[in-house]
């Protein structure tokens, strides 16, 4: 099993780009922050309202130097379907990696195999290739692409800011702290 702060494993496979399919790899993102979304299946009911949310946030995703890249068990040519078909997939800009062999999926262990589907769920990994953050969801629960960009922005100032943590519900501008023992139960 993956875990925190455990290289994220590498991956080349086929995705659906910009009306375009072409071969992609996780290490062609090094130097950028990642959000890696893993979702259950093209032509669904929960997935496209997560992706047309992800796909109107993407450029605030960019502007911290992060891409997204968004995963499922389909072929790129599913993708491209789907992306020609529906009004809310047609909004998406990043990469549509297909997993088709299950490789991605089994690798960040989100395959439900007896299905040959993915959990909804969702990696952070930082521009060195290290994840710094994921969860899972049961595939009837949608996810919040508030909650994710929070928790990329927190990954990031954690980062940037040796020494410092940022405590619940941290947003940039509120106050982070700085571990010290003169802290202890006075918080």
């Amino acid at each position: 099993m993956v875990k925190i702060n455990s290289k994220a494993p590498d991956f080349s496979e086929d995705a659906f780009i910009n009306g375009d399919i072409k071969k992609i790899s996780l290490s062609d993102y090094r130097g950028k922050w990642v959000v890696l979304f893993f979702y259950p299946a093209d032509f669904t009911f929960v997935c496209p309202t997560e992706l047309r949310e992800l796909a109107d946030n993407y450029e605030k995703f960019k502007r911290l130097n992060a891409e997204v890249i968004s995963v499922s068990t389909d072929t790129a040519f599913v993708h491209k379907a789907w992306h020609d078909t529906s009004d809310s997939i047609k909004r998406i800009k990043f990469p549509m990696a297909a997993d088709p062999a299950r490789r991605i999926t089994r690798s960040y262990d989100t395959l439900i195999e007896e299905e040959g589907l993915s959990l909804r769920a969702t990696y952070l990994i930082d521009p060195e290739g290290y994840i710094k953050a994921y969860e899972f969801h049961n595939n009837d629960i949608g996810r919040s692409i508030t909650e994710i960009m929070r928790k990329l922005q927190a990954a990031k100032f954690v980062s940037e800011n040796s020494g410092k943590v940022c405590p619940m519900n941290w947003e940039p501008g509120k106050k982070s702290l700085t571990p010290e023992s003169n802290l202890i139960g006075k918080i």
